[in-house]
Formats: C-alpha cells, sequence, structure tokens
C-alpha cells in the first residue's frame, strides 16, 4: 500500500493547498460519482491493483486505478508490442489541410450520415507495477463492441485477442449479428433491456455530439473531463467520446477542427496502424502532467479524416517502474 500511495503522490502535480483543489468537503455531484464507484458491481468484480494505462499519461493526475474483468488473471501478460513508427520524410498533411477536407466532406454528407451509439475498438493497455520486485506485465489486447439504441436497450461484448496475430478481428457481424469466432475468449458480455439510463447507459451516451467544433469543445469539457482544455486532457476525452459514440462525417469534420486548434499537436508523417489501414501521424510530445514521460499520437485517415487510433509511448527511462524509453503504454484502433 506504501508504495502504491507513493506513486499516487508523484502523479498528482497539485498540491492539496492550491487552488480550487485545496482540501474541502465534496460537492454533490462528486459525492454521488464517488458513490457510484466505491459501490458499482463492477468495481467490486475489479483487480484492486493500482496500474499505469492510457489515462495515466494524459489526465491530470497521471496515474489512474484500471479495473479489468475478473477473468483476467496474472497469467494473461503477453509481450509489449512494438510503437509504430511514422516516415518522418514522408510528405505530411497538416491537421488544417485535413480539417477543410473533412469539412467538406461533411458538407456532402446525407441525412442518413449521421453518428451511432456505441463503438468498436481494439484495445492494448500496459500494467505497471511500482515499488521493489514488480514485475510489469501487459494486458492482452481487448477488441470491444457497444451498441445503445434510442430507447436505452443495447449490448457489450468485450472479446481477447490472439496476441500471436495482433490487430487479426474477433469479433464478426455476418448476417447482421455480432458473434465471437472460435480463437476469442469473451472476457464480458451483457445485454440491457431498454429503460431508463444508469452507470452504463449515462449522459455521454444520451447526448450526441456537436457537429460544432467549439460546441465540440464544450461537451468535452462538460461531460468528459477536458475542463482545462490542455491538449493531454483533449486527447484522454476525445478517447472517452469516442466509446460513446462512432461519428459520422459532420463529427468528424468537428473533431478535425478541434485537433488542428490544439496547441502543440504536429505531423509526423504517413503510418501503417495496427489494423493495417494507412493513415496520417498526429503526434504531441508536450508536457502531459508530473512525469512528462510520453509522447502521445493520434492517427487519422488523410482523405476522410477518421479517427483511427491513438498511441501513447513513453519518451524516457523510469527505473522505478522498469520502462524504458519507446515502450509503449498503450493504443487504440478505431473500427466503424
Amino acid at each position: 500500500m506504501s508504495d502504491e500511495l507513493d506513486l499516487l503522490r508523484a502523479a498528482n502535480p497539485v498540491r492539496s493547498g492550491e487552488g480550487p483543489w485545496r482540501d474541502r468537503p465534496l460537492s454533490a455531484h462528486a459525492e454521488r460519482g464517488l458513490n457510484r464507484l466505491l459501490h458499482s458491481k463492477r468495481t467490486k468484480r475489479a483487480r484492486r491493483r493500482l496500474v499505469l494505462r492510457a489515462e495515466a499519461a494524459v489526465l491530470v493526475l497521471g496515474a489512474v486505478l484500471a479495473f479489468t474483468f475478473s477473468d483476467i488473471g496474472a497469467g494473461a501478460a503477453v509481450a509489449v508490442p512494438v510503437a509504430l513508427a511514422p516516415q518522418a520524410g514522408a510528405p505530411s498533411v497538416s491537421l488544417d489541410r485535413l480539417a477543410r477536407r473533412a469539412e467538406a466532406r461533411a458538407r456532402a454528407a446525407g441525412a442518413a450520415d449521421g453518428p451511432h451509439r456505441g463503438s468498436h475498438l481494439q484495445s492494448w493497455y500496459a500494467s505497471v507495477g511500482a515499488g521493489p520486485g514488480a514485475a510489469p506485465s501487459a494486458v492482452v489486447p481487448e477488441e470491444r463492441v457497444t451498441r445503445w439504441r434510442a430507447d436505452g436497450s443495447g449490448f457489450e461484448l468485450v472479446v481477447a485477442t490472439d496476441p500471436r496475430h495482433p490487430g487479426r478481428r474477433v469479433i464478426d457481424d455476418t448476417g447482421g449479428r455480432w458473434r465471437t469466432v472460435k480463437d476469442g475468449k469473451v472476457l464480458h458480455r451483457k445485454t440491457y433491456p431498454a429503460g431508463p439510463a444508469d452507470g452504463h447507459r449515462g449522459l455521454g451516451a444520451r447526448t450526441r455530439p456537436p457537429t460544432d467544433p467549439e460546441a465540440l469543445r464544450e461537451q468535452l469539457a462538460t461531460l468528459y473531463g477536458a475542463t482545462g482544455r490542455t491538449t493531454p486532457q483533449l486527447l484522454a476525452a476525445l478517447s472517452a467520446l469516442l466509446q460513446q459514440w462512432t461519428p459520422g462525417p459532420r463529427e468528424t469534420a468537428a473533431i478535425v477542427r478541434v485537433l488542428a486548434d490544439a496547441e502543440g499537436m504536429r505531423p509526423a508523417g504517413g503510418v501503417t496502424d495496427r489494423l493495417g489501414r494507412r493513415g496520417q501521424a498526429y503526434v504531441y510530445d508536450g508536457p502531459d502532467g508530473a512525469m512528462n514521460a510520453t509522447r502521445q499520437m493520434v492517427v487519422l485517415d488523410a482523405r476522410t479524416g477518421q479517427f483511427l487510433g491513438t498511441e501513447i509511448t513513453f519518451t524516457k527511462d523510469l527505473p522505478d517502474f522498469k520502462i524504458k524509453s519507446g515502450e509503449v503504454l498503450s493504443y487504440e484502433a478505431w473500427m466503424p
């Protein structure tokens, strides 16, 4: 426990006596959120273990509790993936130019080309132990599908991908029905009936993403935590949004424009993502919190602006966590 507390203290960039974060009673909203966290069924099933995952580099605190499903044991650790390598010498597309392309595509979109609730992604997060003798491990890559209807009904499906075949899809929708293939292990499957929103069908899942960039910034701040509007907060908030919604052309244009206006995002060249798709890489390697030890990459389709994926890598050695510069902290690959 002392090692975990030391990690949290080191990761917190704000002193307890400073600004709006100084010690004080919780607001009613914060108290409700804390109660949901402490008493939710998923939290009770979760493995009580302090780890670094994608949010560790992009949230203000820099380290969070990562909850994984109880049937994933320590034996599920796999090799850390190799970082994506953008072709720095190849022609790059600026975010501003790509935003204009996405905006032109949005203007040609039809009424049926709106967003839909839910998402489909493959993700992988490192799990890093702290303290003497702690051995770093890695969570098996997961493929996750969520779908929600206007009446609140929907489903969640999480399947472990085969680590020997990175990027191979293990979820199939042949005939319009989702099913798992034989080489995928189902980690979580749940169907929700129609009814009022709960923790799985909360305000984010019910609030359609705006098509106006400024309105999108406001939503990312109010619903997804990008209150300071820093680039790390923005990237974390976009990831959270994309886990709730799959954007259409108009929402995609707003996302690319928000990225184009973000401080510190620079083009890094063409790249092939983990699903074999060609895209343009955009990198942020500015301040990321207490440790300032990561590079965050966003991969976008150079023709449409579609959000293809993210990757976070370490930019310096962190001996206390047995981390070397260049190692991958997390990746997310988004699918339609």
